[in-house]
């Protein structure tokens, strides 16, 4: 169930570890009031790193555009995801190991960072393969990394999402050509990406902070992410997930805080108190009837998303299925 914050998250956590699209901006413009709320989190002392699984941009690009946004950044408060595989890498790999590159400029410079050098033929002889996202890959260096991967180099993908924003609607992600490399070669890669380990610790390694926080808005990377690692996370409704995705969500998909936008992390975030199988916190009531969710009252909109959560999590707990 939702946990209780008596202090506002900026206080209480003090690193947030932020998801971009759909937290911080989405496609070409920032979420109202982000950059505000940002701000202010910054001025409490809260240190901010911007965490993303796309690998194509470096961070001085993804920085760059924050700024351009209204989001002030640098590019060492950018971990990609294209730095973490980079990283992984470099753990298992002498220095200036060549690795087979099946991706853009981000990945590139990442390995370049660690003392790798990134090759793009098979005959310069690769130890490993990366890949990440790159809507300009070659077609047959597609297929040398394919061979490479199952002939036995290891390798490493930067992510898994299956979907990409595009001016034009939502894309094939680098998760499809991840299943389609893993269908070839028989083999699945080490993933860097949300929602494994590698790219959270790599944001608490390069931006530091003791109590760390997820801010993102997907269930099935950001949230999932931050439960396997064992932080606590604040879910936003400014992206992609949905009230209704969120109060059928599993145990293993439920984010600790939830808040319509980022003004979450300047708010203290109290909890339902149940009575019976009944929830209610400041003006709103939420309960189940006959599998279907009933809400009453007035009040302050996120008041009325933490009643709803509680009454639908412990309905599907109890039942096994989801409300109406």
């Amino acid at each position: 169930m939702l946990k209780v914050s008596g202090e506002p998250l900026c206080a209480a956590y003090d690193l947030a570890m932020l998801d971009l699209d759909g937290v911080v901006y989405v496609g070409a413009s920032a979420v109202p009031g982000a950059p505000e709320h940002l701000s202010r989190s910054r001025e409490t002392g809260m240190h901010l790193a911007f965490v993303t699984n796309n690998a194509s941009r470096t961070p001085a690009v993804v920085a760059e555009h924050l700024t351009q946004l209204g989001v002030q950044a640098r590019p060492d408060d950018v971990v990609t995801s294209a730095q973490a595989a980079a990283h992984l890498l470099a753990q298992s790999l002498p220095r200036g190991a060549k690795v087979f590159l099946l991706g853009s400029a981000g990945l590139e410079d990442a390995l370049r960072a660690e003392g790798l050098e990134p090759v793009r033929e098979m005959h310069e002889e690769p130890v490993a393969v990366v890949s990440g996202y790159d809507p300009d890959l070659p077609w047959r260096r597609l297929m040398q990394g394919a061979v490479l991967i199952r002939d036995g180099l290891p390798w490493v993908a930067s992510n898994t999402d299956l979907t990409v924003p595009m001016k034009y609607g939502l894309g094939p992600g680098h998760g499809v050509q991840v299943r389609m490399l893993s269908e070839f070669s028989g083999v699945r890669p080490t993933v860097a990406g949300k929602p494994r380990r590698p790219l959270l610790d790599e944001t608490v390694r390069r931006v530091g902070g003791a109590r760390p926080l997820m801010v993102g808005d997907r269930l099935d990377t950001d949230i999932e992410g931050a439960n396997g690692v064992g932080i606590d996370s604040l879910l936003v409704m400014t992206g992609v997930t949905h009230e209704e995705e969120l109060l059928r969500a599993p145990k293993q998909l439920r984010p600790t805080y939830v808040s319509a936008d980022l003004g979450g992390l300047l708010v203290a975030h109290p909890v339902p108190e149940q009575t019976d199988r009944r929830f209610a916190l400041a003006g709103w009531t939420a309960y189940v009837h006959d599998g279907e969710l009933v809400v009453d009252g007035a009040g302050r909109p996120d008041d009325r998303l933490r009643v709803t959560v509680a009454a639908a999590w412990a309905h599907l707990d109890l039942t096994g299925q989801p409300v109406r």
